[in-house]
């Protein structure tokens, strides 16, 4: 199910990458055993990349996040430019995700 627009943008760049991450994620489980998974979850992670990219609050944060996706993309092709991988590149954002969820328990105190 695809999230709109105005969903993304109601989240926190943290939130942003950390969902991200999890289509990093689901790449790394299925490079190598399941095209169809493997490239959806690609697609998926790239549309997110899209819309946080497309996000005007991050405008200062841009050069970060094309370098995110820039080295998600050279994972995905090979890592031969970054010598990047997605296993490490799923604990980068995963970063992302446990900040944004430790960030909401303080605020549910």
């Amino acid at each position: 199910m695809a999230i709109s627009r105005e969903r993304w943008q109601n989240l926190t760049l943290a939130e942003q990458l950390g969902n991200i991450g999890s289509e990093v994620g689901r790449a790394a489980t299925w490079q190598g055993k399941d095209e169809k998974y493997f490239w959806g979850a690609v697609t998926r992670a790239l549309e997110l990349f899209d819309l946080t990219r497309e996000d005007k609050r991050w405008r200062n944060r841009l050069m970060e996040i094309n370098r995110a996706f820039e080295t998600f993309a050279d994972a995905v092709l090979g890592g031969n430019v970054y010598q990047s991988n997605l296993k490490d590149l799923e604990q980068y954002f995963m970063l992302f995700a446990l900040h944004a969820n430790a960030k909401k328990a303080v605020l549910d105190i």
